[in-house]
């Protein structure tokens, strides 16, 4: 099994670009399931999820082919409705083809889907916007088989602004009859990426980034090339990295509108951050300051950049206070990070760290996705040898996290 081995290299200095974002590359391959004919998916993140998720459009139908970030596919027929278990359980993402299937087939039989331990993240609020849109839904044996002759327009209202809802609902609602009118939908980049997407494949969605969407059905849409924008989380991951170590470089190939909340936070620190239109420039040199952060749906400071955070807090002086609202289950990373001296307590869904306290090299296990990252930036700074098992959890998000942050001259190699 492979580890990442992580030894304190100095302060993170050059240049790195960034990949396309997973979150939106995800939906955005989902929905091709409602197109007829061939699109062209480019700056495509080469990731473990992003696979499965061609697997999952393989086993139903599709001819795929790749290339250099680009992916091409094709769909002559759906040979299937059924997503399999063994591929859904890999990644909670999955579930994002309920929606395109329902829509395109009139049934779906799907897994319920897995994916990171952090958190329950019920697909309830799906189903209510399926239901609303006059499907028929049983579960039983660990599926889940929804139905519709054919779906209707509906106005629908999200308990809570879920990323995957919206999207699942949005896609259903582009073949309905009808209008749908979704309101308290999430408004965060991807959400618009994947309607500007299902828009120039003939889409009529309107209201993408505000609290209310609506989509006018269409009889049926068409395959188009498509880029897909750059990954906010990845982004943020780095700009951490940088000024964890106290370092200097110039992030490429990001949207600074799309990082707002996570530019802020770091200036709030001591960072000091220039912006151009599609790069920033992060100088970490100076004393960095202690911070408190409350997570939020965007444009609040996302959930994804909270572990990462952690390991920042945990080297800045001071004592810094992270309230988790989107999920319950998000500190699995403390452990981890407390093995390696981080002075953090956790108290319900709010972290105190009190920073500044030296960290030291250990033995510990990527225990999520941005866990997995918060513990590869702890050992930037840490003394001696970090070594970090369970790396399939960092390779479902960060592509080629190692060689990014070799060319940024750290001391980190995969064994």
């Amino acid at each position: 099994m492979s580890k990442i081995l992580v030894r304190s290299g100095g302060k993170l200095c050059g240049k790195v670009k960034i990949s396309g974002s997973k979150n939106s590359a995800l939906p955005i391959l989902a929905a091709t399931v409602l197109s007829e004919g061939e699109s062209k998916i480019l700056q495509v993140p080469n990731l473990s999820d992003i696979w499965v998720m061609c697997s999952l459009l393989e086993s139903i139908g599709a001819e795929i082919g790749s290339d250099k970030g680009e992916i091409i596919i094709s769909w002559e027929h759906i040979k299937s409705d059924v997503a399999p278990y063994e591929l859904v359980s890999k990644m909670r993402g999955s579930f994002l083809l309920a929606g395109p299937l329902l829509a395109r087939c009139g049934h779906t039989r799907i897994s319920l889907p897995g994916g990171c331990p952090i958190g329950t993240r019920p697909v309830d609020l799906h189903l209510k916007g399926f239901a609303a849109m006059g499907a028929d839904i049983a579960q039983g044996h660990g599926y889940i088989d929804i139905s519709a002759e054919k779906l209707h327009g509906a106005k629908i209202y999200l308990d809570f602004p879920s990323v995957g809802a919206t999207e699942n609902i949005m896609m259903a609602a582009c073949l309905a009859d009808g209008e749908t009118i979704i309101e308290n939908v999430a408004a965060e980049p991807e959400i618009i990426d994947l309607a500007g997407f299902l828009n120039k494949m003939g889409a009529k969605i309107t209201g993408a980034g505000s609290d209310t969407i609506k989509i006018e059905g269409v009889k049926s849409l068409k395959g188009i090339k498509h880029k897909v924008i750059p990954d906010r989380i990845e982004a943020g991951s780095f700009m951490a990295g940088i000024a964890i170590t106290g370092g200097h470089a110039l992030i490429e190939n990001v949207i600074p509108s799309h990082i707002k909340p996570i530019t802020a936070k770091l200036r709030e620190m001591g960072v000091e951050i220039k912006e151009e239109k599609n790069f920033i420039e992060m100088d970490a040199g100076g004393q960095l300051n202690a911070a408190d952060i409350k997570t939020l749906p965007f444009p609040g400071f996302p959930t994804d950049m909270q572990a990462p955070f952690t390991a920042l807090m945990s080297v800045v002086e001071g004592t810094s206070v992270i309230v988790e609202t989107v999920f319950e289950n998000r500190f699995l990373h403390v452990a981890e990070l407390s093995r390696m001296g981080a002075k953090i307590k956790i108290d319900g869904r709010t972290e105190v760290v009190e920073g500044g306290f030296p960290l030291t090299g250990a033995q510990v296990k990527a225990t999520d996705l941005r866990g997995g990252a918060a513990l590869v930036l702890a050992g930037l700074v840490a003394k001696g040898d970090t070594e970090i098992g369970d790396i399939e959890h960092i390779d479902r998000g960060y592509e080629d996290i190692v060689g990014k942050l070799q060319g940024l001259g750290a001391d980190i190699q995969r064994i």
